[in-house]
């Protein structure tokens, strides 16, 4: 093992001479294998020095803490990004191209909502379940995916997969009108509104009333869980939750977006899945809104002033970027909850992460990765078939649902 207190100074100007000299014996044969093995060898290094680090686990409490070194090993193990694309705009881009996506059946339900809406829910059922044969009891996982995001997102596939081997069923919460399905009155969804969100919870117990229920959100799902979590307190059927890429501050989240690189690749991007979404439901929303200054936005922050805010009532931009904050609600969380973000997470800023609100909630638990991106988290020579956050999702679920019994009063 490289000793960390290495004289980097020295390694560098020791490096540079040698590549001097190696230069100086030409381009070709020995010179250019030598250069090689020089620059990566340096590379290497760098990467075990300032690449691969183990993840920062923090918590409110000692229960919570040493549940999850006990039962998901996974916190405690040094995280190797995918050394050719370590760096967060790259695992952020990569991962929808690069890792598989698993073939899944779902079975669709259509749940009708009290303002005569309509929410999709798509269901694995998993009735080859071998550990959990009795469909009554087998345990069930609500997943929740990003803004623009369904049930055929690789990072929901991959947690499908996770779920079906370790023999659970699976829901998938379909934010209004994303997944093909008819939008029925002129409202879609928000982080802030948790009003759908609590239908479906309230149905998958009704349906399935002796299966335990666990639910894992991702990006603004997993903002729209830790809201919901923060208003219910303990009156949910949920035994834990995990989230993955939540934005904790709104207003830090789109300023971080709003920065030229990260708007010329994201932002406006995003901006324009969403008005994509206005676009083909716009025969029922027209009617309600100025769609054509809609299509006009350029940023997620004139899209949510010209359609999200008002569409949910709210006075101003600014009041409803401050209600869709996690970061207020966190103290009221009362189910045990386990939050991963990579600290090198441009749509989530290593600054804006509540380190300090989830020291005070012995329900809570923060998982810092040092790189990530947003919903990357690659790893292994060619990350194609797992991930990180596969992993604290698989762990983290099996230990929920079969130990969950452990985690009962954290407080304690």
């Amino acid at each position: 093992m490289i000793s960390l207190d290495f004289n980097l100074n020295v390694l560098t100007r020791d490096l540079s001479l040698y590549l001097e000299n190696q230069v100086k014996v030409g381009l070709f044969g020995s010179g250019v294998l030598s250069l090689v093995l020089g620059f990566s060898a340096a590379y290497a290094y760098y990467y075990l020095i300032s690449v691969a680090k183990k993840p920062q686990l923090i918590s409110g409490g000692k229960k919570f803490y040493q549940f999850l070194r006990d039962q998901c090993p996974v916190v405690s193990e040094t995280y190797y990004p995918t050394f050719w694309c370590w760096e967060s705009r790259i695992q952020t881009v990569l991962r929808p191209f690069v890792t598989a996506k698993p073939g899944v059946s779902y079975r669709n339900e259509l749940i009708r909502a009290e303002d005569g809406g309509q929410i999709s829910l798509d269901w694995f059922d998993n009735d080859d379940s071998a550990s959990h044969p009795n469909a009554a009891t087998r345990p069930t996982v609500l997943l929740l995916p990003g803004l623009t995001g369904t049930s055929r997102e690789s990072y929901i596939l991959h947690m499908v997969q996770q779920s079906r081997d370790l023999g659970y069923r699976c829901a998938v919460f379909n934010n209004r009108g994303v997944s093909g399905e008819t939008l029925l009155t002129p409202r879609t969804y928000c982080a802030a509104n948790t009003e759908d969100l609590e239908a479906v919870i309230e149905h998958i117990q009704r349906t399935n009333e002796d299966a335990p229920l666990m639910a894992a959100g991702v990006s603004m799902g997993g903002m729209m869980l830790a809201n919901y979590l923060g208003r219910k307190g303990r009156e949910t059927c949920l035994k834990g939750v995990v989230v993955f890429s939540a934005g904790w501050d709104v207003f830090e989240c789109t300023a971080s977006l709003e920065k030229p690189l990260d708007r010329f690749l994201f932002n406006s991007y995003l901006t324009s899945c969403l008005q994509a979404g206005v676009d083909r439901h716009k025969s029922v929303l027209e009617k309600s809104y100025d769609i054509d200054h809609v299509m006009k936005a350029k940023t997620l922050r004139e899209f949510d002033e010209r359609f999200t805010s008002i569409m949910f009532g709210y006075p101003t931009n600014d009041d409803y970027y401050h209600d869709a904050s996690p970061i207020h609600r966190l103290k009221s969380v009362q189910v045990p909850m386990l939050c991963l973000n990579a600290a090198d997470d441009v749509f989530s800023p290593s600054h804006a992460i509540p380190v300090e609100a989830v020291k005070q909630n012995p329900n809570l638990a923060l998982l810092i990765t040092c790189h990530g991106g947003h919903i990357g988290f690659l790893e292994g020579l060619w990350p194609r078939q797992s991930t990180y956050m596969d992993r604290v999702f698989k762990q983290f679920a099996k230990a929920v649902i079969e130990q969950g019994g452990d985690l009962n009063d954290l407080s304690s």
